[in-house]
């Protein structure tokens, strides 16, 4: 049975039956804040689509093509919401040029094209985003991709117009954990930063968000839920199937 958000102080979503380890969800929707939530803004990988698998593969191919053979723990870099320019320096060097991160980006992308399997999106997000779509609340993405790939792979999902605004890696000088992306999604959708909530999947986007001035939610099962919790996240769902609208939260628009 849902819980109405009108028999809980400070509710910003009912809670549907949820697995033991999605047990905290329940504490997120008793957090006494009277603060009205405007809009929301999502992460896009590991958040609207499952794709770090597919990213390890390929960078991990990519990285052995250059001579640069890397370990699955070594490879959880790329997972914390680094820009592209970011990750190839850090195993690369950080004299790379600018020319030199276009290839080797493009080397990297069209591996993962090689890899030939569809995007699928996060469990529960499609209809997470048509309830909220259908409520009128303003929507934005906020990734360090950059915009090709972004726009390539929500439109794969068939999701990209649903968001009014949408953020990438090539919009900001600095990726996350620094809050610019944020700021830049909140003063695109014109919103209070305050008025906005966040759906991360990696620590350096919670970080991003929270600096930003944002409420957030994360996204994550196993291990990095403690990482993501510790980082601020104000609760962590393993998937969207735990989250509904209610009455309350649609009068907020």
């Amino acid at each position: 049975m849902e819980m109405s958000a009108g028999d809980i102080a400070g509710s910003l979503f009912p809670i549907r039956p949820s697995a033991p380890n999605q047990a905290s969800v329940l504490e997120f929707s008793r957090l006494e804040n009277g603060t009205p939530i405007r809009g929301v803004v999502f992460d896009m990988d590991g958040v609207i689509v499952d794709s770090h698998p597919l990213h390890r593969a390929a960078w991990k191919q990519f990285l052995q093509s250059v001579g640069r053979p890397a370990s699955d723990g070594e490879i959880d870099f790329i997972l914390d919401g680094r820009k592209r320019a970011e990750i190839l320096r850090h195993f690369l060097g950080e004299e790379l040029s600018a020319e030199e991160i276009r290839d080797y980006g493009s080397r990297k992308d069209h591996l993962l094209r090689e890899l030939g399997r569809r995007s699928q999106p996060i469990d529960g997000v499609i209809e997470f985003l048509v309830e909220l779509r259908q409520a009128g609340i303003a929507l934005a993405l906020a990734t360090s991709a950059a915009r090709s790939r972004t726009e390539a792979t929500l439109s794969e999902l068939g999701v990209k117009d649903y968001f009014d605004t949408i953020v990438t890696g090539d919009d900001v000088s600095i990726g996350k954990p620094d809050p610019s992306i944020y700021r830049l999604a909140a003063a695109r959708l014109h919103k209070s930063p305050t008025r906005l909530v966040a759906f991360e999947d990696s620590v350096s986007g919670v970080q991003a968000a929270l600096s930003a001035g944002l409420r957030c939610i994360g996204v994550a099962s196993g291990l990095r839920v403690k990482q993501l919790r510790a980082a601020g996240a104000e609760v962590v769902i393993s998937d969207f199937h735990s989250l509904s609208l209610s009455d309350r939260f649609t009068q907020w628009k």
